[in-house]
């Protein structure tokens, strides 16, 4: 092998290499309509033992640690990025489908695995549960940065958050089943209720305690914040499996509440997780290709395999389950269908399917191999036709804006006032006032504005804009009292000056004098 060629110094070469290239793929996967998460795959696969031989890699338990490592940091950081308003209003369709959803899925897949793999029932759903779940790590990159509509994001995000304990719970109890260790079908749902009624406050408890740490306690430097609120991300998922509980869900409701928190150092905290999202993105899915060899991925009998799985994933049981899991509930029958269409398979499913080869299962090296090229097509047929379908189904909404500028000069952990950035939305009051008219708090400075990526120096004459970046300057007293200032909603359509006469006119082209 090229490493043991050149000694241990190899290794750190290597990390950088795979971490640039991971950087550029991901820079060219939306141009040249691949998700990024395959080119990942892809790039593991060429450097291991069956492409070029730079590195051997065959550990499924080592693969299966890094994955839920990486899995911890994704889901934490999709959860800090979630709105807890918008999450609220997707939580019944978003739950339905990751409880039902999953079951229903993990059923019908099991029914064919049972027809084409000729094994037992525990078996059958052994598999089926490792592939019923969509993958958070998926499902946030193919939409980050889209505009599909807010609703149909939000339902997607919420439902492969919360989807991993229902397939993680399904996949080690078929484990313990199919290996007849003294398991039974009675005994899972008291076990159901327990991982995730418990994962769920321990997640809850931890994500408060979090948020009153990182306000409360001052440390030496602001680089520090962002370390701690990952601490307490491993330390809620090491805590929820310590008592059997489910720690993905846990980590994913601290996150949330969390994210929701009024925090210090907020914008670097939210940086640097996105930026540790992606590298654990890089390295998981790199690793998951080292750990696949493409000899046996593509042979005749898992291609065969696959392909028919895969159809009958992507075009039976996903959109059974999804109008199933959302009967009585608000979406369209396009809705429906493209909720159908996105639920992406990613890494999830990978790691899940190193489960049964650790367990030492007689399946397993086909189970793994043929989950492998199941995810592999899920990911570069579907997700590559996410946006593309949204657009057909006439389900985008606004683009997303994503604001690449930020300022944190002071912090409410380190002293009485902070920088707040706002967003105007078109609805707001303040739009269209200038800074002078708006009833700002006594102790509160607008410092900057940033309108199209062009920075402006406020006054009082500057007129507010919608879609607007504020950066005020707040006390921490007269937070609150500034809140209620911009989020302020006007009742009726302001009036404009008409074109062609000295009178005004509402939006409906009405004049009045």
């Amino acid at each position: 092998m090229f490493l043991d060629a050149f000694g241990s110094d190899s290794y750190i070469l290597l990390a950088a290499l795979l971490l640039i290239s991971g950087v550029i793929v991901a820079k060219f996967s939306t141009r040249i309509g691949v998700p990024a998460l395959v080119l990942f795959i892809l790039v593991g696969m060429l450097i291991g033992s069956d492409g070029l031989g730079v590195i051997y890699f065959d550990n499924a338990e080592a693969a299966q640690t890094i994955g839920i490592f990486a899995l911890i940091v994704i889901l934490f950081e999709g959860g800090l990025q979630t709105k807890w308003s918008t999450v609220r209003s997707v939580a019944k369709p978003a739950l339905s489908l990751a409880t039902l959803g999953v079951f229903l899925t993990s059923s019908i897949v099991a029914f064919t695995a049972w027809l084409v793999f000729n094994i037992t029932w525990y078996e059958a759903f052994l598999f089926g549960a490792i592939v019923g779940s969509t993958d958070a790590a998926a499902v946030f990159a193919a939409l980050k940065e889209r505009n599909i509509k807010a609703r149909l994001g939000a339902t997607l995000e919420a439902e492969s958050g919360t989807n991993d304990p229902m397939a993680v719970f399904l996949t080690l109890s078929f484990i313990e089943l199919a290996l007849g260790d003294g398991g039974s079908l009675v005994a899972m749902v008291p076990d159901f209720f327990w991982q995730m009624g418990v994962g769920l406050g321990i997640g809850y408890l931890i994500g408060r305690l979090s948020s009153w740490a990182i306000n409360h306690i001052n440390l030496e430097s602001s680089g520090l914040y962002p370390i701690f609120s990952v601490a307490f991300a491993l330390l809620t998922y090491s805590v929820a499996s310590f008592v059997e509980a489910s720690g993905f869900l846990a980590v994913y409701v601290a996150a949330l509440v969390i994210g929701n928190s009024e925090l210090t150092y907020r914008y670097s905290i939210f940086q640097f997780n996105e930026g540790f999202a992606w590298m654990a993105q890089i390295l998981m899915f790199i690793i998951l290709g080292l750990l696949a060899f493409p000899e046996q991925v593509f042979s005749v009998e898992v291609i065969m395999y696959g392909l028919l799985l895969s159809f009958v994933l992507m075009f039976i049981a996903r959109p059974a389950a999804v109008f199933l899991s959302t009967l009585g509930m608000k979406f369209s029958f396009k809705e429906r269908l493209f909720l159908s269409w996105a639920g992406l398979r990613g890494a999830v499913p990978i790691v899940l399917a190193t489960f049964p080869v650790v367990a030492g299962l007689e399946m397993s090296g086909l189970f793994f191999n043929v989950v492998f090229f199941v995810v592999l097509t899920s990911a570069l047929i579907q997700g590559s036709t996410i946006s593309p379908l949204a657009k057909a189904l006439k389900l985008t909404g606004p683009k997303k804006d994503t604001p690449h500028h930020a300022i944190e000069l002071i912090s409410i952990g380190k002293a009485n006032a902070e920088m707040v950035q706002y967003k105007v939305d078109e609805n707001s009051k303040i739009v269209g006032q200038k800074l002078h008219e708006i009833p700002f708090p006594n102790k509160a400075n607008v410092s900057a504005i940033v309108r199209d990526e062009t920075l402006i120096t406020p006054y009082g004459e500057t007129e507010i804009h919608s879609g607007d970046f504020l950066y005020i300057l707040v006390s921490r007293k007269e937070h609150e009292a500034l809140k209620q200032v911009l989020h302020s909603k006007r009742t009726k359509k302001p009036l404009r000056k008409s074109k062609n006469t000295g009178g005004v006119e509402n939006k409906a082209g009405d004049k009045n004098e």
